[in-house]
Parts: C-alpha cells; sequence; structure tokens
C-alpha cells in the first residue's frame, strides 16, 4: 500500500479530492440565519449591516445569530423576532462576526434577505431551489452590444426591485438567433413577467413636447423609503371596490428643468371654479405609450426650471388592502423604470417556466437518490462481470472521486447545478465505468504484451471516445438557445478529469491489485 501511495498518478488524485474538499466546504455549524443582501438605505445599512460580497463564499456568509438576545435558530424565530420587536425605538442584532443597533424607523424597511444557513458552497440551480426561468428572444435586431446594454439595464431593474439571487445571460441558437436568459431564485413568475418583458420607456409629456424620461440623463433622485416624499393616499370605495394613490417624488437634471421651463413659459393660465391657478396643459405621464397619470401644473411654475416633481399613480382592488397592494406595487415598478430607464428593444417571452421551492427539493432528493441507485448497479453489474471485489471497490472509488471532483469545481467556479448539469455528471460517470472495464480487460487479457503496451492500447481507445465525446458535446453549447449547457460544460468537465486524472489513477491501483 505504501508502494501505491508514492505513485504520483494516485498522488495528484489524492490532491484533487483533498482541494475539491476545500472548494466544497462542509460546514457543520448552522445556527442563524444567512444575510443574503441588505437593501441600500435600509434601517439595516444604516447600522452597518452590508450585503455579503457577490465572491463570497455561502458558508463564509455573515450569520445572524440573535435579535436583542433571544437566540436565532432558523427563519422563523427571525421573522417572529422582528415582528416582536416591531414597535421598539432600537434593537439589536447581533452576527457571528458583530453586533449591530438599528435604529427604527416607520419610513424604512429592515432591508434585509435571508436564507437557511448554507451547508456546503454549493450552489443549486433554479431546478433544484425553485425560481423562475425566463428565455426572452429580442423583437428587433441586435448587435452583442445590444444585448449586453439589455443585461445592464435588466440586472439593474431586477435588483433594484430587491431580487438579488439572479443569473442573467446571454444565449444563442445554431441558427445564430440571440436569446436572453433569465434565472431567479425563489421569485414567481407573476412578479417578474412584467419587468423583464415590458420595455419601460416612460415619458413626461407636455403638449406633444417630451419633459424628460426615464432613466438617470434625466432624473438625479427617485424616493422610494422616505414617508415624508414616497407615500400611498387618497384611498377611496368606489363602484366595484377601492381606489388609491400613490405619490413620490424626483428630482429632475438641470438639462429637464430648464426644458420644463422652456416649455411652459408660453403657456396659458387657467383659473378652476375653486380660483385654483393653473397652466392650460397638464404634465402627462406616459409608460410604453400608455397613459399612467395627468398632473396640472401650479401657474407658479410657468416658464421656471422645476427641478423636483411629484408622480402620482393609481391602484385597484376588491378590498382596501388589494387596492393598497396594487398600488404599492404600480409604484415599485414606475420607480424602477425611472431608475434604470427603458430597455433598448422589445422582448417577446420564447418560454418560462415556475419551480416551487417545494418541487425543487424534491427534485434534489430524487437527483441524490438516482445517484446512489447508480453506484450500487454499477457496482452490480461489475461485480457480476468480473467476481472481483478488488476490482469492483477500485471502480467505485474512481467514479465517486469523479462525482467528487466535479462537485469541488461547481463550488470553486460557483457554478449553478440545475438538473441539465446532473443528467452530464451520470453521462460523464458513465463513459467513466466504459473507460474502466476497457482498462480492467487489458489488464486480465492474456496477451503477451507487458502492462505498459497494454495500458498504452487502452488509452488510445479511452483518448479516441474522449475526443469523440468533447465534439458531440461541443454544439449543444449552442443548441436549445444554451438551456443544455449545463449538460455540455458538466459531460466535458467530467470526461477531461477522468481521462486526465481519475483513469490514469485507477490503471496504477488496478495494476497493484492484480498482481498482489
Amino acid at each position: 500500500m505504501k508502494k501505491l501511495l508514492k505513485e504520483w498518478r494516485v498522488i495528484v488524485l489524492l490532491l484533487f479530492l483533498f482541494f475539491s474538499y476545500l472548494a466544497i466546504g462542509f460546514n457543520l455549524d448552522k445556527d442563524g440565519v444567512a444575510i443574503v443582501s441588505v437593501e441600500a438605505n435600509s434601517m439595516s445599512d444604516l447600522a452597518g449591516i452590508k450585503s455579503p460580497p457577490e465572491n463570497l463564499n455561502l458558508v463564509k456568509r455573515e450569520r445572524i445569530i440573535a435579535i436583542n438576545d433571544a437566540p436565532v435558530n432558523n427563519i422563523n424565530d427571525y421573522t417572529s423576532l422582528i415582528e416582536k420587536n416591531k414597535d421598539s425605538l432600537t434593537f439589536k442584532i447581533k452576527t457571528n462576526k458583530e453586533e449591530y443597533t438599528l435604529i427604527n424607523d416607520i419610513n424604512k424597511s429592515i432591508g434585509i434577505e435571508i436564507s437557511n444557513v448554507a451547508s456546503n458552497n454549493l450552489r443549486k440551480g433554479l431546478d433544484l431551489q425553485g425560481g423562475t426561468r425566463v428565455l426572452l428572444k429580442p423583437l428587433e435586431d441586435v448587435s452583442s452590444n445590444d444585448i449586453k446594454d439589455i443585461i445592464d439595464v435588466m440586472e439593474n431593474r431586477l435588483n433594484v426591485y430587491g431580487l438579488s439571487d439572479l443569473t442573467i445571460r446571454e444565449a444563442s441558437d445554431l441558427a445564430g438567433e440571440k436569446y436572453i436568459s433569465v434565472e431567479i431564485a425563489g421569485a414567481s413568475k407573476e412578479e417578474v413577467k412584467d419587468l423583464i418583458t415590458k420595455q419601460g420607456v416612460f415619458e413626461a409629456r407636455i403638449g406633444d413636447n417630451i419633459v424628460f424620461r426615464g432613466g438617470e440623463e434625466d432624473i438625479t433622485f427617485v424616493c422610494r423609503h422616505d414617508g415624508t416624499c414616497s407615500r400611498i393616499i387618497d384611498c377611496l370605495q368606489v363602484q366595484g371596490g377601492y381606489n388609491c394613490k400613490f405619490e413620490f417624488e424626483i428630482a429632475l437634471s438641470e438639462a429637464a428643468a430648464n426644458k420644463h421651463a422652456e416649455i411652459t413659459k408660453d403657456l396659458a393660465v387657467n383659473v378652476s371654479q375653486g380660483m385654483e391657478r393653473f397652466l392650460e396643459k397638464s404634465l402627462d405621464l406616459y409608460l410604453d405609450g400608455a397613459k399612467v397619470d395627468s398632473l396640472l401644473i401650479s401657474s407658479d411654475l410657468k416658464g421656471e426650471k422645476a427641478d423636483r416633481i411629484i408622480i402620482s399613480g393609481p391602484g385597484f382592488g376588491v378590498t382596501q388592502e388589494d387596492a393598497v397592494n396594487d398600488a404599492i406595487f404600480n409604484r415599485n415598478k414606475l420607480q424602477t423604470i425611472l431608475i434604470t430607464g427603458s430597455l433598448p428593444t422589445k422582448l417577446e417571452i420564447i418560454k418560462l417556466d415556475s419551480i416551487s421551492p417545494l418541487l425543487g427539493k424534491e427534485f434534489l432528493n430524487n437527483s441524490l437518490l438516482i445517484a446512489i441507485l447508480a453506484l450500487i448497479g454499477v457496482g452490480l453489474i461489475v461485480y457480476l462481470r468480473y467476481r472481483n471485489f478488488k476490482i469492483v471497490l477500485p471502480i467505485i472509488f474512481t467514479v465517486s472521486s469523479e462525482i467528487f471532483i466535479i462537485l469541488g469545481l461547481a463550488a470553486l467556479f460557483k457554478y449553478n447545478l440545475d438538473l441539465a448539469a446532473i443528467v452530464g455528471l451520470i453521462a460523464a460517470v458513465g463513459t467513466g465505468v466504459d473507460d474502466q472495464i476497457v482498462i480492467t480487460d487489458e489488464m486480465l487479457s492474456g496477451s503477451s504484451s507487458n502492462d505498459k503496451e497494454r495500458l498504452k492500447s487502452a488509452f488510445f481507445i479511452i483518448f479516441s471516445a474522449f475526443a469523440a465525446t468533447v465534439a458531440a458535446m461541443i454544439p449543444l453549447f449552442w443548441a436549445g438557445a444554451g438551456l443544455l449547457t449545463g449538460f455540455a460544460l458538466v459531460t466535458i468537465a467530467g470526461v477531461t478529469i477522468g481521462v486526465f486524472i481519475t483513469r490514469p489513477a485507477y490503471a496504477v491501483i488496478i495494476k497493484f491489485l492484480l498482481k498482489d
């Protein structure tokens, strides 16, 4: 055995297993809840709690372990303790790194997105944790730079809206058609459908003249969390339910303010029955070509540089609570578009999938069960073929090593494992077993050639199969608009690890055991 451990191929395999273990980072301390992100200008942000860096390992995320000295063991504990202390002037949040004091403010949210503490650094894709996947196609011909602009605006829009655990990437098919794939963990399709498909062209017009558009060029500030300048007002009962109104303040750039002054300087002044004086034309708000509100302009603003504007809009519902929620939703969506601007082109939904967290958990459990059954099946077939545990055990060890190293690489490069990736993992393991049988048969053959020649013959077959597999996988990076990328990538990674790391080590091990 000591002689076997001195073989460099075995040493390389053991080193890869060790580094894979470090990359996966098994975590036994799961007390508390992990901080996923912190909203800017929230109570938590002002207290000094910050979002974890994007490249931080999952197991190293800061964890909330107590609120006002009461222990937090899970998400339910966190939720109940936050509710219990919502009326306190201040309360303390203790993490595994520091203790923070939050000053309660009814106009601001706690602003912390949490999750269960990760048991390792493996990132589960949408299929395994639930969420929404959308495949979008631009309705116009676009370049790669246009796609990047769309992704930037969309990422901004979803982040501003509070959806931070997301993946947006460019995809294409074999015909050269360009797509955008969006995966949002933990979000329902109703929450994100409008945000990612609506172009979000916001315009404020006086007559036929555009005063300002959504985006940083014209709008320098949008009030979102301050109750003095962003609120729900005037909830009235109407026929069929309730009608609520939201309003919030925005600040205009100097160029937009000057445009307002130029457009209004020649407008006439009308006097209402209540002797209120307004300009003859209103400020009309349009979203994607549809008028969402019309605001009267005070005569005091005639020819003036208006750098602060109140934006308003409606919310409807059967009950007052429904109307308030609808007004909040409409306000948040409009604020988001005002902040991020419009998408460069309109998008069409090609495919939309929504997976519940419970179904995702079931997928994960089934995948683990299938993996265990596959290993048992492989061991059984190999035993029936050779009737020798000296062959069965090394094959099972090698197969398990390949799986472990692939998972280690996925953790290291922060790759999301989805069902396509798991299928690729199984395919890679299947080719690995084939190659190990080729090596074993060559070593057991009764030919007169020496071991070196027999292994050379086996690896000629293995390298030929490796090249064919990689060649077959490459087109799948584009087939299906990138939805099969995980399968192709993991399959190529698996067979590469097998050919250059695990199978050479297996050849040394089986040679040693068969001669022992």
